[in-house]
C-alpha cells in the first residue's frame, strides 16, 4: 500500500465514523475528528463552525442509534497535497439525496486526520446517482 492510498483510506474511515450514530452522539469522539478550524457548509445552506457543530451533532438527524441512518455511497478520495485529503461521495438519508464533498487535514507533526470542511448539496429528486 502506498502513502496516498494510506491517506485516502484514513480519511474514508474518519468519514464513516462521523456517519456512526454512536460517534455523532458523543461529543468527545466527534472533537477526535473534526479540525478545531472546521467549517461546513451543510445541505440547508447554513454555515456550521465546530463549536456550532459539536454543540448541534447529538440532537441532528442520523444520532439516534436506534432511528434511520446516512447511507452513503461512491465515496471516493484523492490526495491534493501533503497531509491534505479530498473526499467526494453521496448519501441518501429519510428520501434525499446529498453530494457532498469534505477536506480531511493532518497537520505536520500529528498523526490524526481530521475534518477540515464539509459541504452537502442536495440533489434534485430523479437525478442519476453518483453524478460527479
Amino acid at each position: 500500500m502506498n502513502d496516498e492510498t494510506t491517506n485516502v483510506g484514513a480519511a474514508i474511515v474518519g468519514e464513516l465514523q462521523l456517519l456512526d450514530p454512536d460517534v455523532r452522539a458523543s461529543r468527545s469522539l466527534a472533537e477526535q475528528l473534526l479540525d478545531p478550524e472546521f467549517i461546513e457548509v451543510g445541505a440547508s445552506g447554513r454555515r456550521w463552525t465546530y463549536e456550532e457543530m459539536l454543540a448541534a451533532l447529538p440532537e441532528m438527524s442520523g444520532a439516534d442509534a436506534d432511528g434511520p441512518r446516512v447511507e452513503p455511497s461512491g465515496m471516493t478520495g484523492v490526495v491534493l497535497a501533503p497531509g491534505l485529503v479530498h473526499l467526494t461521495y453521496e448519501t441518501v438519508f429519510g428520501g434525499n439525496r446529498a453530494r457532498r464533498s469534505s477536506l480531511w487535514r493532518r497537520k505536520r507533526g500529528e498523526t490524526a486526520w481530521r475534518m477540515y470542511y464539509h459541504q452537502a448539496t442536495p440533489v434534485p429528486a430523479g437525478e442519476g446517482e453518483n453524478g460527479f
